[in-house]
């Protein structure tokens, strides 16, 4: 029911044509479809004949023409039809020519008239298109004879500073790719220099540039010779960097998310982490690295990180209701430059109907207000104390919640220091108090933990919420301590690490893989709140069972256990650009002993994935089969979400 929900808020909008509101996302294109004939304009059908039959020089044409991007909007007039197919020729010489085809040939037929490339016959032309006015298409055809594709013969790439070829060491052949034999298509040329230029600045040479490109083509011979100079320009290092465009946040707060200091090497790298470090800034919108036209007087080259800033506060609600969980109500409201330091305040509030299986209201409860659940959760970030890398998190949070196994009420707040050690590796250590009474089948426990919670995280990933390469490890320790108040001792372990790797460099098929461990030590499972002890299933446990129904029972119940134990395994497969679909498989469980003893029955379930990937992220949408269901566990379970599932 949450799926159709969300479809319905999703699609609700749109217009009642199927093959129009589709098209909203790129599924469906009608932009290739002229329009009917009419006094007011002249639209045309378009035809390809291409010699060989050759699939992809017919795309290849079809991407240059104008005639063929412009379908959808026809001239007004005979002479402006005739002058853009015209226009055209020269487009599709180039084309051809860039895919190889030096000695092709194309010609238009406009209405039955042939228009080759410096003999266009326009009058006869426009004369016979007019005569297609509001009575049918006109037809045009586009006829390309390409001839023989011609091959490289010789291929040299020389130091500009000295006329000689580089040494194997200083440009391994690898980079140049093009060689003897290959065709003599102009993008490969082109992607050759590019992939050179970028060896030569990734071994700290900002000015590496494209001196001179000479390539010759022999008719006769069917062959080009190409000749490319390169000028690796001088080694540099990083130099001053200035932080530009900061009106109302704090340059200092900016700079203590470079960890790049002057000297170091210089590479486009360094450079794309230092963007990707400064954007974690909430209060900021954009980042921009320009680099100085030369080296200052130590050889190195000065940086200008220029940021645009983001309005400063933001406001957002959502409405949800599902078959098991009822209604649900969320708003937030931050602000993300409380104090001029890039400072985030987040106020959110969750309100929700607590029900029982099948989506009606609690009989139990003797009033309808009890029925309400909820939480209210502020948090407070202050980046950068005193212009270090140090960060102060402050959070509080009070909750009312119900799961399948227990219902909690508590009230929460933490505080801690974390370093940045760089842009992939930080550390934070506080103070944690809570206060709460958790009710499940095993009883009631009033409580009160204290706490020194201490963390990692490690991210080397290249995107939040479409990884496709790096490895994403958090880890936490807990310990509550009797001596600081807490009526439960124990110490409460958690770690997560996730991989990914991609088989290709445009990171079409991509391999992902999670491993979740968790531990709780230091007193008996009846004595930890119920609240506290570990649960599996779920959209971000083991997908296809009930959200935190997977641990040890009683009586048919969940009680959670001490330990925990998920892993995941996804095959992320771009279809097309914007399509893609996972299959997956997850295990898991939690155990009654504080470490896996897999006493507990690991549990199993596999699905396939469908992603639509946009700008900000790529749609999820999966469906998850449990493998070996126990009684009361679905037969399947679909969840809909923006970014990957781990």
């Amino acid at each position: 029911m949450v799926f159709l929900f969300l479809v319905g808020v999703l699609f609700s909008g749109l217009p009642s044509n199927p093959a129009v509101a589709f098209d909203l996302f790129g599924w469906f294109r009608g932009s290739d479809e002229p329009p009917a004939p009419s006094a007011e304009a002249l639209p045309y059908s378009l035809d390809y004949v291409v010699g060989g039959d050759n699939k992809d020089l017919q795309q290849t044409l079809k991407d240059a023409s104008t005639l063929q991007s412009l379908q959808s909007d026809p001239p007004p007039d005979a002479a402006a039809l005739v002058a853009r197919a015209g226009a055209d020729l020269p487009r599709l010489i180039d084309a051809l020519w860039g895919a190889g085809y030096y000695n092709a040939r194309v010609t238009i037929n406009v209405a039955g008239v042939p228009m080759v490339l410096q003999a266009t016959r326009t009058e006869t032309a426009t004369r016979a298109v007019a005569g297609y006015r509001a009575r049918a298409l006109v037809p045009i055809q586009i006829v390309a004879d390409p001839g023989p594709q011609f091959a490289l013969r010789n291929v040299s790439v020389l130091d500009s500073r000295t006329g000689r070829p580089f040494a194997p060491s200083e440009l391994p052949p690898r980079v140049v790719k093009i060689k003897p034999g290959d065709p003599a298509r102009s993008a490969d040329i082109l992607a050759a220099e590019a992939r050179i230029v970028d060896h030569f600045r990734s071994q700290s040479r900002p000015f590496a540039k494209v001196q001179q490109q000479n390539p010759v083509v022999f008719h006769p011979a069917q062959a080009m010779d190409v000749t490319l100079g390169i000028d690796p320009g001088p080694r540099a290092g990083i130099g001053a960097i200035t932080i530009q465009g900061a009106e109302n946040v704090d340059p200092a707060v900016v700079r203590s998310f470079i960890y790049t200091e002057p000297g170091d090497p210089y590479s486009p790298a360094a450079l794309a982490s230092m963007r990707k470090s400064i954007s974690q800034i909430e209060a900021l919108s954009s980042v921009r690295i320009r680099e100085a036209e030369t080296l200052d007087a130590y050889g190195n080259l000065p940086l200008f990180v220029e940021i645009t800033e983001r309005p400063p506060r933001i406001i957002g609600a959502s409405a949800q209701y599902s078959t098991t969980d009822g209604p649900a109500l969320r708003a937030y409201w931050a602000h993300r430059n409380l104090f001029g330091g890039a400072e985030r305040l987040r106020l959110e509030g969750n309100i929700f109907y607590l029900t029982e299986d099948g989506g009606q209201p609690d009989r139990n409860e003797e009033s309808g207000w009890d029925n309400l659940g909820g939480r209210f959760r502020a948090s407070f970030l202050k980046p950068a104390l005193w212009g270090t890398r140090n960060d102060l998190l402050v959070d509080a949070l009070v909750e009312r919640d119900r799961t399948e196994g227990y219902t909690s009420r508590l009230v929460n707040a933490a505080a801690g220091i974390r370093h940045r050690f760089s842009q992939t590796f930080s550390i934070q250590g506080g103070i944690e108090y809570e206060r709460g009474q958790a009710t499940d089948i095993l009883g009631q426990i009033d409580y009160t933990l204290v706490g020194l919670p201490l963390s990692l995280s490690y991210d080397s990933t290249d995107n939040p919420l479409n990884p496709t390469k790096g490895v994403r490890l958090i880890a936490s320790v807990t310990p509550y301590p009797e001596f600081l108040g807490s009526s439960v001792p124990i110490t409460v372990a958690r770690g997560t690490a996730s991989t990914y790797y991609a088989f290709d460099e445009e990171a079409r098929y991509v391999l992902a893989g999670r491993l979740g461990l968790g531990s709780i030590v230091g007193a008996d499972l009846d004595e930890i709140p119920a609240n506290r002890r570990f649960y599996a299933g779920g959209g971000g446990s083991v997908r296809g069972y009930h959200y935190q129904s997977l641990s040890p029972t009683f009586l048919g119940e969940p009680i959670g256990g001490r330990s925990l134990l998920e892993a995941s395994l996804e095959a992320r497969i771009k279809i097309t650009d914007t399509i893609g679909i996972v299959p997956f498989v997850d295990a898991g469980t939690a155990f009654e002993s504080s470490y896996p003893d897999f006493d507990e029955s690991i549990r199993v379930a596999v699905g396939l994935g469908l992603r639509y990937y946009t700008g900000i992220g790529p749609i999820r949408l999966d469906v998850a089969i449990p493998v070996n269901p126990e009684r009361g566990d679905p037969s399947y379970a679909i969840y809909i979400g923006i970014g990957q599932a781990f």
